[in-house]
């Protein structure tokens, strides 16, 4: 892979597949190549007509992987609507299985950006992949203590409408101006300060008072 990943994550209705595609739009739009890449449950539900069961939780999560590493070969910014991690936690919450964290997790570690959806959104119903907003937080609580274990950083995105969106780009645009800002630093002479007793900028004693 060379393209980067951006993952949106969160619990149901707090917008993940829209800000996808209005991330993928916005920066299409200035010039980059970004795409979206659709949530394979959703395309499961509508094909089946109904919910995976847990045995077929695995080829679900393993499809998802498998589109985010398709796109990422042939794109520069991958927006990924869901990842692999997500199945992981339903399945832990509604059939008690552990067993997709593993590869689920080792899967994520490909992600650049992890963006996590607040859940400041009012909940709506969405057909078959909407269990109701009682299990919001319980989702948001496995999604952050997955993130934890793993130790991958994230960024909470939250507000209503155009605010939402600006607020995700701007950790998008933190996370591509890394490199220039690493320049930067490299570039920008180092600030040292020298005291009345001492030439020596990094020395702790003009810390003390009365240091010699």
């Amino acid at each position: 892979m060379s393209g980067r990943i951006l993952a949106l994550t969160g619990a149901e209705s707090t917008g993940k597949t829209t800000l996808a595609r209005e991330l993928a739009r916005v920066l299409a739009g200035r010039g980059l190549d970004a795409v979206m890449v659709p949530e394979a449950l959703r395309d499961f539900c509508d094909q089946h007509g109904r919910t995976p069961t847990a045995a077929e939780q695995a080829a679900i999560a393993a499809e998802q992987t498998r589109r985010i590493q398709e796109a990422a070969i042939r794109h520069a910014l991958v927006l990924a609507d869901t990842t692999a991690l997500m199945t992981a936690v339903y399945s832990e919450l509604i059939f008690q299985d552990l067993s997709l964290y593993e590869q689920a997790e080792r899967d994520h570690a490909q992600v650049s950006m992890t963006l996590l959806m607040s859940l400041d959104l009012v909940w709506t119903p969405d057909g078959l992949q909407r269990d109701g907003p009682h299990v919001r937080e319980p989702v948001d609580t496995l999604i952050r203590a997955s993130l934890a274990r793993m130790q991958h950083p994230y960024a909470v995105v939250a507000g209503q409408g155009i605010a939402r969106i600006q607020h995700g780009l701007s950790a998008i645009e933190h996370l591509l101006d890394t490199p220039q800002r690493q320049q930067r630093a490299a570039l920008s002479p180092r600030w040292r300060w020298f005291c009345e007793n001492c030439d020596d900028g990094d020395c702790e004693q003009h810390w003390l008072a009365g240091g010699r």
